[in-house]
């Protein structure tokens, strides 16, 4: 039995100044799992309500900059108690407009909290800026380097992991001591907009604020503001810096990737390894940015990668997000399930070994963005499957003969987002992990549940640029500010 009676008539506002704010359009959520059903319906804003939001967050950026850091955390602590008390309605609400499983969408929502609390312990470091000292025989002069926060900042999530994601940067720009406007994702606005609402009614008006509606009128939170920070897609980031660069606004882009994961020939393959590399490739329906999309194996170990994954995929239930036993939901979107279906069939018809598992929902469920899992055994490297970002639960597995072309196959890709090694030997982890070009590797792990949420997180290449997390994540958001102290006396010494 499917637990909707929670979620059967969710609405959301906008929440500008303070203030929640109704919209004559609205946008209908519709449920991936489910054909034709509506979730909710969240407010569409206009430019207008942009233009609103933008000021709004302008206006309370002076005395919110001026509180200084330590003050900040502590509003900020008091703004995020009892977040976990709706959290079980929150998971079953994203849990029907994304598709993923309740537990993931209860772990989407804990994770925000665990980024916002280490965000607070960074706030002594925040305003800690250094000295220069006077150089012998050069101009005497001492300056003191310090930091500034931007101003309004955007932060746009994407509707994977939106809660989770979006404690990855926004406490980050509130602690530098930016107001924010938050932008949750078209498709799946309705929990991100519930939590964020209300951290933001306990923090003072319009230092938060949160936006939904139609990309097609959210230019103003791109060109208004002094700095995005989107995570999503590489046409959506190319989009953005594109819109960004009319006005010069700053943007962090945290992008898709092609992750590999490579295991060395003394890999420990036992369950619990065989188990943190299944979640690493099919949580989430493998729509993570920094799932594994590529696993490398020396070649005498490949049959027992396959037949670990293999395993476990036998056990995997395909359903409905909220229905108990459910270990795999559907896609997100009928066009990506459309696309992981053509990839697949792509393989197949190119003469790969194309192995796919568990039974598809019938009932209600029928015709809903499900999709049998699938494992693509040594395919020719031109493949689709290979090459481009799957974001869906298929995965390629490639043999290799020596550590030097496992390396040159792991880079020979356009993303750089993360990585893992999987071996025996901390000299080859640290040897291979070290030529990996991509800006986060495991160690006989990988995936976004395996995170150090205290480290810099970003990518290289296509995958984006700028760090979110740790003091890297807070420094995104802020502007270095010299100000340099002439000693008059020693300057007129060297005159003479």
């Amino acid at each position: 039995m499917t637990d909707t009676a929670t979620t059967a008539a969710v609405r959301t506002g906008l929440y500008i100044g303070g203030e929640v704010r109704d919209t004559a359009e609205t946008l209908a959520v519709a449920d991936p799992g489910r054909p034709g059903a509506v979730v909710g319906h969240a407010a569409s804003a206009s430019p207008a309500d942009v233009a609103d939001a933008v000021q709004a967050a302008r206006d309370a950026f002076p005395a919110w900059a001026a509180l200084g850091a330590t003050e900040r955390a502590r509003l900020m602590a008091e703004a995020i108690a009892g977040i976990a008390d709706d959290r079980d309605e929150d998971a079953a609400i994203l849990s029907q407009e994304n598709g993923k499983i309740r537990m993931e969408g209860w772990v989407d929502a804990l994770v925000f909290e665990i980024r916002w609390n280490l965000a607070l312990m960074l706030a002594d470091d925040v305003d800690k800026g250094h000295t220069l000292p006077v150089v012998p025989g050069a101009i005497p002069v001492t300056t003191e380097v310090g930091y500034q926060p931007l101003g309004v900042v955007t932060v746009i999530v994407p509707f994977n992991w939106p809660i989770a994601i979006l404690g990855a940067s926004l406490p980050h720009a509130l602690l530098a001591g930016n107001t924010v406007i938050v932008k949750p994702p078209p498709s799946a606005p309705l929990a991100t907009t519930r939590v964020v609402q209300r951290v933001a009614e306990k923090l003072p008006p319009g230092v938060l604020n949160v936006i939904t509606g139609e990309d097609a009128n959210m230019a103003g939170l791109i060109t208004e503001v002094d700095k995005v920070c989107f995570t999503g897609s590489v046409n959506g980031g190319k989009r953005i810096m594109e819109m960004a660069s009319k006005s010069l606004t700053r943007v962090t882009l945290e992008l898709g990737g092609n992750d590999a994961a490579v295991f060395l020939e003394d890999a420990v393959l036992d369950d619990t390894h065989l188990d943190r590399l299944y979640a690493a490739v099919f949580d989430t329906t493998g729509q993570i940015c920094m799932n594994a999309k590529r696993v490398f194996v020396h070649r005498s170990r490949l049959d027992e990668v396959v037949d670990g994954l293999a395993q476990r995929l036998d056990k995997a239930v395909i359903g409905y997000g909220l229905d108990e036993g459910t270990t795999m939901g559907p896609l997100h979107q009928g066009a990506q399930k459309a696309f992981v279906e053509e990839i697949i069939q792509e393989a197949k018809d190119a003469g790969a070994d194309v192995r796919e598992y568990g039974e598809l929902p019938g009932g209600d469920l029928a015709g809903g963005n499900f999709l049998r899992p699938a494992i693509v055994v040594d395919p020719p490297l031109d493949l689709r499957v290979v090459t481009q970002e799957q974001f869906g639960p298929v995965i390629p597995i490639i043999p290799f003969d020596t550590e030097e072309e496992a390396v040159r196959l792991a880079n020979d890709t356009w993303g750089g987002l993360c990585g893992s090694v999987w071996t025996d030997s901390a000299d080859a982890a640290q040897r291979v992990g070290s030529q990996l070009v991509c800006g986060y590797v495991w160690v006989n792990d990988h995936g976004a549940t395996r995170l150090d949420l205290r480290a810099p997180f970003g990518g290289m290449k296509q995958s984006g640029f700028g760090r979110e997390q740790g003091i890297e994540g807070v420094r995104a958001f802020q502007d270095t500010h010299s100000i340099a102290t002439i000693d008059p006396e020693a300057l007129a010494g060297m005159a003479h």
